[in-house]
């Protein structure tokens, strides 16, 4: 079996999360990553238990474009939370950094706490790793996101859109899939499931800021 934690790998993973970020918060990330548990690979699940992953960040990554750069964001991850103590001691910025990290984590408990530390940020760089919880299938979730989408939120997600409109139409579509597996018998019309009215709110204001409507 490869091992993955050995300090000689971690360069992988250091790699690929800076990739997640514009390069004018290269030395923040660097910071945020300096914390961040790579060395431990006995993962904490939401009910207790502890499992041994092989690979700390799934080998899928999502490329979206942000003020014309690509950026190549993970597509799950599994290690731990930090040393609380580290984490406080990190500036304002490095902190929304950390929570967008953890956006990208496994445990949607996890994810739905990060978000919610994220409720006064709206950095346009913020935004790729917001938006994509709009196709989460955990509905507590989309609920902590309904209560974040402020105008300021709204007309960065628009601008998100305009740059990256194939990832908004598999967005969409997503959420309409987790609707029919999961919520269909607890809401039979679409109409009335929280991730299409979101969608919708987004889509108008997109439309709005666009003059087509």
């Amino acid at each position: 079996m490869i091992n993955w934690f050995k300090k000689e790998n971690y360069k992988e993973y250091r790699d690929r999360l800076l990739n997640a970020f514009p390069l004018t918060l290269h030395d923040d990330v660097t910071a945020v990553l300096d914390i961040l548990p790579f060395d431990i690979n006995d993962v904490k699940l939401s009910g207790g238990q502890v499992h041994k992953v092989d690979n700390l960040i799934h080998p899928n990554n999502l490329t979206v474009q942000l003020d014309t750069k690509p950026l190549t964001i993970p597509g799950r991850l599994y290690f731990n939370e930090p040393d609380k103590a580290k984490e406080n001691n990190l500036t304002e910025t490095q902190k929304t950094i950390l929570n967008c990290i953890y956006l990208r984590h496994h445990d949607g408990y996890l994810r739905q706490r990060r978000l919610e530390l994220l409720a006064d940020k709206n950095e346009y760089w913020v935004t790729p790793f917001t938006f994509q919880l709009l196709g989460d299938y955990v509905l507590e979730i989309l609920v902590v996101l309904d209560k974040y989408l402020t105008d300021k939120h709204l007309d960065n997600y628009g601008r998100f859109i305009n740059e990256n409109p194939k990832y908004w139409q598999q967005t969409e579509s997503r959420m309409i899939s987790y609707w029919n597996e999961y919520y269909r018998r607890q809401f039979p019309k679409l109409k009335d499931y929280l991730g299409r009215q979101l969608a919708d709110r987004i889509k108008k204001s997109e439309l709005l800021t666009r003059g087509l409507r």
